[in-house]
């Protein structure tokens, strides 16, 4: 099963619906002191439970644009694959490509794009298109 997102009929590939929840488990437990949304509430509390309204894009993107600015501080090993269980780790352990410098760039689609820019891109087209950004798994 794949995980992505919706924006009427347009589709962004993800991954596994596991690697996605390691994103945003990354951001809350580095981020925000593990309180989830606290410091940022569109991305977390919206998009992450499965559908952010299009007129709440621009905030999102901000937010994703501080996150990327934050995560470059953080090497990969302070990767966390599930918040619920932060001893978790990834079915690739620390073999990763010699590319992934920090957690800025850690996170790369199962088509191999960067996760941060494709949902900037996602979140752009709900913007242009005004429609609400989903959660889906295929």
């Amino acid at each position: 099963m794949a995980v992505g997102l919706k924006i009427d009929f347009l589709w962004y590939q993800i991954g596994i619906p596991d690697f996605l929840h390691s994103f945003f488990s990354t951001i809350s437990y580095n981020l925000e002191e593990s309180k989830w949304g606290s410091k940022y509430p569109i991305l977390m509390n919206e998009l992450y439970q499965g559908k952010l309204s299009w007129e709440n894009a621009n905030k999102a993107i901000k937010e994703l644009n501080l996150i990327r600015k934050e995560l470059k501080k953080f090497s990969p090993d302070y990767v966390v694959w599930d918040i619920d269980d932060i001893s978790k780790l990834s079915p690739w352990g620390k073999n990763i490509s010699s590319d992934i410098t920090d957690l800025s760039n850690y996170f790369v689609t199962s088509d191999g794009r960067d996760l941060i820019d494709v949902i900037i891109m996602a979140l752009n087209d709900a913007i242009c298109e005004k429609t609400d950004v989903e959660i889906t798994n295929i």
